[in-house]
């Protein structure tokens, strides 16, 4: 089992930025694939970024690209998603997630363990 948490989530006007922490246990996190998801009310959750367990296999979202930096410290079981330029579209339960095995790393049900969101609200 992995156990994960996210933090660093808040509100944000139009133009700013946050980085978003997400610290894993339980399980050696190491060789894990990482990701970020978002999720509105309403919608299916949606890809952001993804990351294979080297720190290879580096992928976004049209819609963050150039904006959004996803990174892991595997020293310190942790992942991060750092966030520029944020629009009031980036508005969202933003949502970390690990797998040992990811074969699209786009798709959400390529996942098993999954935090329990942080809320990332950015203000017109």
């Amino acid at each position: 089992q992995v156990q994960l948490v996210e933090s660093g989530g808040g509100l944000v006007q139009a133009g700013g930025s946050l980085r978003l922490s997400c610290a894993a246990s339980g399980r050696t996190f190491s060789y894990f694939s990482v990701g970020w998801f978002r999720q509105v009310p309403g919608k299916e959750r949606e890809f952001v970024a993804a990351m294979g367990w080297s720190g290879d296999r580096i992928s976004y979202a049209d819609s963050v690209k150039g904006r959004f930096t996803i990174s892991r410290d595997n020293a310190k079981n942790t992942m991060y998603l750092l966030m520029n330029s944020l629009k009031p579209e980036d508005t969202a339960v933003y949502y970390c997630t690990a797998d040992p095995r990811v074969v699209n790393p786009a798709l959400a049900r390529a996942y098993g363990y999954w935090g329990q969101g942080t809320q990332v609200t950015v203000s017109s």
